[in-house]
């Protein structure tokens, strides 16, 4: 790969990337699994998959699972033809690296309590790394680039319409990055909050611990962290975009920093998307760190109930939904340890509160 990104005119690589992956994306129905199939999480006490709470009406899971593999075949096929015309475009190179970013996703579905719907087309549930995610390690995950790179596009757009209209004495006009970065953080913010919403409304996914501060529906089944996730999300989303923009020179902030970092001048697209993939890494990091420290803490008090996967058992790292009365099992996956300040793992005892919040008819 990096042989075919030393010159940009003639690179095929990300066209035999694209190629790859639309290998891999007509394979998936037969490469993922569906279901809690893992004694480590299933629930052997519930047969099929009984659900305690109403969700939005449909089938969500199969629409999620076909219409990401259809989203991401048009992805790949857009940035394979915008490749070929224009070889080493910084779009296509961000949209690599914004999809790349997605092996620290096991992580941070951890950081977060993000437990996925375990109908979802998702990899074994015992395979090293993948298995620390909550529940499952699901395919939808793949279609980053759209989520994390997509509020650039309406964000650059009102800047440029913003620049039109003002002198160039304004600020939009002296401090264009900055504009961008507080454009994206409230398009973000806003994309990302509806998005998440509708996605816990139809049952893809909960986060089954969130402060109650800061979060739409404590208590519920449909719990978001809406202070936290939004705000936290954009870390990537910034940079994304930011790394993007086109001075009056024509090139790209990323291309800009490559050239003054000296970094492989001789692979001048090869440099540029390794640079992009290693800021989206630390500041995906971030993200995770944020909300590892919530962990830590222990102030993600308010559990979801009821908890909505009864084919699996339930997660619960803390101990937390067992004292609100939560049934059982219980199982505190990986990394419930030092990573959340319990040395000795999840508690083996949790009395119950008063007034607990998942028995039948808890308030």
């Amino acid at each position: 790969m990096s042989t075919q990104l030393n010159n940009p005119k003639g690179s095929s690589a990300p066209i035999i990337w694209g190629g790859i992956c639309l290998a891999v994306l007509g394979l998936a129905p037969f490469l993922f699994q569906t279901g809690a199939n893992s004694p480590r999480i299933a629930n052997p006490e519930v047969t099929g998959v009984p659900r305690p709470v109403e969700f939005l009406g449909g089938d969500w899971v199969t629409v999620a699972n076909y219409g990401t593999l259809f989203a991401m075949v048009i992805v790949v096929l857009m940035c394979v033809v915008a490749w070929r015309r224009n070889p080493g475009s910084p779009l296509v190179l961000m949209a690599m690296a914004s999809t790349a970013i997605v092996w620290q996703d096991p992580i941070m579905n951890w950081s977060p309590y993000a437990v996925y719907n375990p109908q979802l087309w998702h990899f074994p549930e015992d395979w090293f790394y993948v298995s620390l995610s909550p529940s499952v390690e699901p395919f939808i995950v793949i279609g980053y680039a759209m989520f994390y790179f997509g509020p650039y596009f309406p964000a650059i757009w009102l800047l440029k319409r913003m620049q039109a209209k003002r002198p160039m004495d304004a600020f939009v006009w002296r401090r264009p990055l900055v504009s961008l970065a507080l454009l994206i953080l409230v398009i973000g913010f806003i994309c990302d909050a509806i998005l998440e919403v509708t996605l816990v409304r139809t049952g893809l996914y909960i986060y089954s611990q969130v402060i109650p501060w800061g979060s739409l529906f404590p208590g519920t089944t449909f719990q978001f962290p809406l202070i936290w996730e939004s705000t936290f999300v954009t870390f990537v989303m910034i940079p994304a975009g930011v790394l993007c923009y086109r001075d009056d020179t024509g090139r790209t902030v990323a291309e800009k920093l490559t050239q003054r970092l000296r970094f492989l001048q001789s692979k001048p697209s090869l440099a540029t998307f390794l640079l992009m993939f290693g800021i989206l890494n630390i500041s995906y990091f971030m993200y995770g760190t944020a909300f590892g420290i919530i962990r830590a803490t222990g102030i993600a008090t308010s559990v979801a109930c009821p908890y909505p996967y009864p084919e699996m058992k339930t997660y619960d790292p803390q101990g937390y939904f067992e004292r609100e009365g939560q049934a059982g099992p219980f199982y505190g996956g990986y990394w419930n340890t030092w990573m959340t300040a319990q040395p000795e793992g999840r508690p083996k005892v949790n009395p119950l509160v008063e007034n607990p919040s998942c028995l039948p008819g808890g308030e």
